[in-house]
């Protein structure tokens, strides 16, 4: 336990210091949207498409394990907003506090972490449940969550803005061009390489420093608009669904699947177990602000995944290592 800790720490510490650094101002608030670009638009397509373009092109397909994660994510949706709507959570909130549930931080987190603490072979399977989480999983939220007060063309609108959001995040493509290259043996000119290259490594360390600074940021928006003490029902068994139920429905999910004889390798389930209990996706806090949902809530249950996924993720390492 003691050498995972050591692998998952600096991780961690460079998220606390980006936290710090914007709760203290050292970083102006104005500045992270800025970073988030870079990180978004630069350095982590760079970095999934180097990946990609490594990791042998079945992996890449592999429908099995598409299969079992996907299914896992719909049921994370539907749980989630089945347990947590009532007199004062409505859809909105419903269902942007199902995506933080269900969509884990992979892309700025988990990529760079699996690897350091699986192999470069943790990559595929990793890259995979972006594409379902990206395409899917925040679609159908994002569609869901217009479904206060309005009719079917409102979630069907919705629906269709959040599948051009997805179409215009660099990622997915990132990754579809890497897989590309991976299945025709392409290889860049040297010099777009080297600078492919230079990007990608600069992805880690500076998301894991931004997700910091977006949580900070996020808090501070949130305390501008909350008027009351928010009741830790509202966001308590989130964290657990997130950070618990998530990684042992996949676990479970797997072991069903290849015991019904679904073609899905076990290193692949021990990635995706260890995707799902990774703590929630920084960015939904952005989408909760953009679409009027309690960016407060989902603030909280981002801070609080991120902080307890330290001992928990690590755990979960522990076990299944």
């Amino acid at each position: 336990m003691l050498d995972i800790l050591r692998v998952t720490f600096p991780f961690f510490a460079l998220v606390l210091c980006g936290y710090v650094a914007a709760r203290k101002r050292w970083l102006p608030l104005d500045a992270i949207p800025g970073l988030n670009t870079f990180v978004l638009y630069f350095a982590l397509p760079c970095m999934l498409y180097r990946f990609g373009a490594s990791t042998p092109f079945a992996q890449l397909v592999d429908v099995g394990a598409s299969s079992v994660y996907l299914v896992c994510a719909l049921v994370m949706v539907g749980l989630t907003i089945a347990t947590s709507r009532n007199e004062r959570i409505g859809w909105n909130d419903a269902s942007l506090g199902a995506l933080v549930a269900a969509f884990p931080n992979t892309g700025f987190m988990g990529v760079p972490l699996l690897i350091a603490l699986l192999g470069a072979t943790a990559a595929g399977p990793a890259v995979l449940t972006i594409l379902i989480d990206i395409l899917v999983t925040s679609s159908l939220c994002i569609a869901l969550s217009r479904l206060d007060g309005a009719d079917e063309h409102g979630a069907s609108k919705a629906a269709k803005n959040a599948l051009m959001g997805a179409a215009m995040n660099p990622m997915p493509w990132a990754i579809v061009l890497g897989g590309a290259a991976s299945a025709t043996g392409f290889v860049p000119w040297k010099p777009i390489d080297d600078t492919v290259r230079l990007l990608g490594d600069a992805a880690s360390p500076v998301a894991l420093f931004t997700i910091g600074a977006v949580l900070a940021r996020s808090q501070y928006i949130a305390a501008l608009h909350e008027h009351a003490p928010m009741p830790p029902r509202d966001y308590v068994p989130i964290v657990f669904i997130k950070l618990l139920v998530h990684p042992l429905l996949v676990w479970g999910a797997g072991h069903a699947a290849i015991a019904l004889g679904v073609p899905l390798r076990p290193d692949a389930l021990t990635v995706m177990v260890l995707v799902a209990a990774l703590p929630s996706a920084s960015n939904v806090a952005i989408l909760a602000e953009r679409f009027g949902a309690d960016s407060g809530r989902i603030a909280r249950i981002i801070m609080i995944t991120t902080a307890a996924a330290f001992l928990t993720f690590s755990a979960a390492v522990a076990l299944l290592k």
